[in-house]
């Protein structure tokens, strides 16, 4: 194949601009000469770049004007919009590799536990007990606020987090994702800035940019966000919304401080910020953190979850809570958008978490948790790889690589083997978030994969 020529280079600069919708139709191209001095090359060059996308009938010149898009809106694609990546390592082929995985791919960076880390037994009493309840439970449509026991039990344990809130505040939803999908429909237009943290949950990047949101990234430090920065982006940019884990944190297995949590509210107060709390990780604490939602009584707070981590990801059932008001908007929403509840999901769901044995379950994950942890953070610092903190519970830890290791360049290397690793810049578009890895230490047992990752520092290591 012939090397593509600066002419080429530019058309394909514009097209990528146009599928990603950065050029909308009827967007105005810089001018000719503008276009010549920001690329460095010569008028004729823009003119002639110009005058083939236009005879492709993608952009066209109106005399005294300029030249304009006349493209169609192209599809959404998240990928256009993601960060320039290799397509086998970006955020969204990580999840597709790793969900579509068979038996025998190693997953150290997924986010999930093993099958036979979760209440598989819990899961199947529900089920029996299921099959035994009212027909319409496994044929009818589920109401779209959702099963009302369990949103009682679930408005019985946020208390217990000294979240007060009743059932009517409550609706679930079909998992912890399409909860934040809601919310960003109920409360963003396109164009507004959401803060997230840096690092942070890799799909909330790929969700917002779906949104047309614009996302800024504020670092996070083993107390909570950095509250100077923080500061900062609010003065800034002026965000309309803040999205983090507040119990623990994805991909640190920080805490947040109960100083950070207070310091940080009252900043959102002044700026009038919302808040989406991600609580997926709360029942893996061994120690209670504070919750923004406890502390601002779900005023400007929404508290968002699901058991997809503990109990079981089959299941797929999550929730929202939040002012009355704004539930009974975001029903209207969840019946326009998916119709109905999960209502035979409910039920199961509500049946194990109410079994007795749930509580010993937890237990007993927090436990091989803790010691999974301890092997792993071993075996990584045989190969030279240091924690950026040494997590107390969950199942992340946030390790970095040894001096001139390219985490990127890693994961390439070890995914032929069998082995999905979860590179830094999926998670942070810091200038050095290429020097971490993200590790699931449930993911961790099988040695290969220390092996796969010996061998592939071992080749890459620089002189």
């Amino acid at each position: 194949m012939p090397a593509l020529t600066r002419i080429d280079h530019l058309m394909q600069s514009v097209r990528e601009r146009i599928a990603a919708r950065t050029y909308p139709p009827g967007t105005r191209l810089p001018s000719v000469r503008a276009h010549a001095r920001s690329s460095g090359v010569s008028v004729s060059t823009i003119v002639e770049a110009y005058g083939r996308l236009a005879a492709e009938g993608l952009i066209e010149a109106r005399p005294g004007s300029g030249f304009y898009v006349t493209a169609p809106l192209a599809p959404l694609s998240l990928t256009a919009l993601e960060p320039a990546l290799d397509r086998d390592i970006d955020p969204l082929w990580i999840s597709r590799q790793s969900l579509e995985a068979d038996d025998d791919a190693l997953m150290p960076g997924c986010g999930w536990l093993p099958s036979d880390w979760m209440y598989e037994q819990g899961v199947r009493r529900g089920l029996r007990k299921a099959a035994r309840s009212a027909s319409q439970d496994l044929t009818d449509y589920g109401s779209p606020l959702g099963l009302e026991p369990l949103r009682q039990r679930l408005a019985r344990r946020l208390v217990q987090s000294d979240i007060e809130v009743g059932p009517h505040q409550i609706m679930l939803t079909d998992s912890g994702t399409q909860a934040i999908d809601l919310i960003c429909r109920f409360l963003l237009e396109a164009g507004d800035t959401v803060l997230v943290d840096d690092p942070c949950y890799f799909n909330f990047h790929a969700l917002l940019r779906a949104h047309r949101a614009n996302v800024v990234s504020v670092p996070y430090t083993h107390q909570g966000l950095d509250l100077t920065a923080f500061e900062a982006a609010l003065q800034q940019h002026k965000p309309r919304l803040y999205i983090s884990n507040s119990g623990i944190h994805n991909p640190t297995g920080a805490r947040l401080s109960a100083a950070t949590a207070h310091s940080v509210l009252a900043m959102a107060q002044r700026a009038d910020l919302y808040i989406i709390e991600d609580d997926i990780f709360g029942d893996l604490e061994t120690r209670p953190t504070t919750r923004l939602a406890a502390l601002d009584g779900l005023s400007r707070v929404v508290q968002i979850g699901s058991f997809s981590k503990t109990l079981s990801a089959s299941l797929r059932c999550g929730y929202i809570a939040a002012q009355a008001p704004w539930i009974e908007s975001l029903v209207d929403l969840r019946t326009a958008t998916s119709f109905s509840s999960n209502r035979l999901a409910s039920h199961i769901l509500n049946s194990a978490l109410g079994d007795s044995g749930y509580r010993k379950h937890l237990e007993h994950i927090r436990y091989r948790l803790s010691k999974a942890m301890d092997v792993t953070l071993t075996r990584l610092e045989q190969l030279g790889l240091s924690p950026w903190l040494r997590p107390r519970e969950g199942m992340f830890l946030w390790a970095r690589l040894p001096e001139g290791h390219d985490a990127l360049s890693l994961a390439r290397a070890c995914l032929p083997h069998g082995v999905i690793l979860a590179p830094g810049p999926v998670f942070s578009q810091a200038a050095d978030a290429a020097q971490f890895l993200r590790f699931n230490v449930a993911q961790c047992s099988d040695t290969r994969i220390f092996t796969v990752l010996k061998n592939a520092l071992d080749q890459a290591r620089p002189d």
